[in-house]
């Protein structure tokens, strides 16, 4: 173990190839040790029609810290968000991601860039996992120029295109089909990539997530539906909503997993096990058991359907960072005040991008009447 724990030099020298920024530079060595071990994940993994993946997964330190910091970054960021919006500095709808972290993490650890992303209105963390700038991101929750969607997209409407990420989409449910013909076009250019194409219990109701997914598994297509449950569909319990919430099982002829969505390495493992499967065999449906700690969106206070001490106890029980956290200490990957020193410089790094995006200008007006038609074509002018 010694020989494995190395003073940290830069932080580019520790960063995952798969996560967005480095680690940061801290006082006293980490280990930044490859070398493998296998850690059980937290539950069985739960199947319908197929045989479910193994519950022993491989990581490293590295990536235990990887995963540690990005997890973190994603809190904070949210965290902070939710003072911005408090401030009157983010308008409109703010939907927050703390909590299921764990999701947008193990997702990322187990694919490529070449592969496809696409998900709701809550997807501020997945646009980090794919490399997303931290500027870039607050910026476009401040509706400013220098916003990944150039100030016009808001929070609902965070967009990464040379990182295949298709976005967050407004509309409850409207960005199923849409993974499902991002996942036609892989197949029909023999890419060998997949989507996975992210939705909540609050949507998976929709006709016409049925109905992209009838046509997926004729055309076997390389689509994984992600149905993050987090519990509530806006202030409504799942089983209020759902006569059946065991969503992995609703595909009914497409098989499914369900996955502790709050076990970043049993995320990992399922989503490396479904891409496996869909380039082989079409769709399949990974229900994430997750949760939320703020409200539906900003405008909920998340409390008047739900009690504070159920969500004291998710927190207490299943945090995704904490768990984490714990293993990393229990192998001796770092001490506590190693880590708490990370958390220190996660917090100085959301708070220069939050001064940074600040400084950005608003759009100009004309920019009202621009990504409208493409290359503007058909935009017509009415003169008074």
């Amino acid at each position: 173990m010694a020989a494995a724990i190395l003073r940290r030099l830069t932080p580019a020298a520790t960063a995952s190839p798969r996560s967005a920024p480095p680690l940061p530079q801290l006082a006293r060595g980490v280990s930044d040790s490859t070398d493998a071990i296998t850690v059980e994940t937290s539950v069985p993994f739960m199947s319908h029609i197929v045989d479910p993946p193994s519950r022993s997964a491989t990581t490293s330190a590295r990536e235990l810290l990887s995963f540690f910091r990005d997890m973190a970054l994603m809190r904070r960021a949210e965290i902070s968000a939710d003072s911005l919006y408090k401030a009157k500095l983010i308008r409109g709808f703010c939907h927050l991601y703390d909590g299921q972290e764990a999701v947008a993490v193990g997702m990322e650890a187990a694919i490529t860039r070449a592969d496809a992303i696409i998900t709701a209105y809550r997807d501020h963390c997945a646009y980090l996992a794919r490399g997303g700038d931290l500027v870039a991101a607050f910026a476009e929750l401040m509706g400013r120029r220098d916003g990944c969607s150039r100030g016009k997209g808001g929070s609902m409407h965070f967009y990464k295109r040379d990182a295949n990420f298709f976005g967050g989409h407004g509309i409850v449910g409207a960005q199923v089909p849409l993974g499902c013909g991002i996942a036609f076009a892989q197949r029909y250019r023999k890419e060998g990539t997949v989507t996975f194409d992210l939705y909540g219990d609050g949507a998976a109701n929709q006709g016409q997530l049925f109905e992209a997914l009838n046509m997926a598994a004729l055309w076997k297509l390389p689509v994984i539906l992600v149905c993050e449950n987090n519990h509530y569909g806006m202030g409504t319990a799942e089983w209020r909503a759902s006569k059946s919430p065991a969503y992995y099982k609703r595909g009914d002829y497409v098989p499914g997993l369900k996955v502790d969505g709050m076990d970043v390495l049993a995320v990992k493992q399922a989503c490396k096990f479904a891409k496996d499967h869909v380039l082989e065999n079409g769709p399949i449906i990974l229900e994430m058991d997750t949760y939320r700690y703020h409200g539906h969106s900003m405008s909920d206070p998340g409390s008047t359907y739900r009690t504070r001490d159920e969500i004291a106890g998710i927190r207490q029980e299943r945090d995704p960072i904490e768990r984490v956290r714990k293993l990393i200490l229990a192998h001796d990957f770092a001490t506590p005040q190693e880590l708490k020193d990370m958390e220190k410089e996660i917090r100085k790094q959301v708070d220069a991008a939050i001064a940074k995006a600040k400084e950005s200008p608003m759009p100009d007006p004309s920019e009202l009447f621009t990504n409208v038609y493409v290359n503007d074509c058909g935009l017509e002018v009415s003169r008074c």
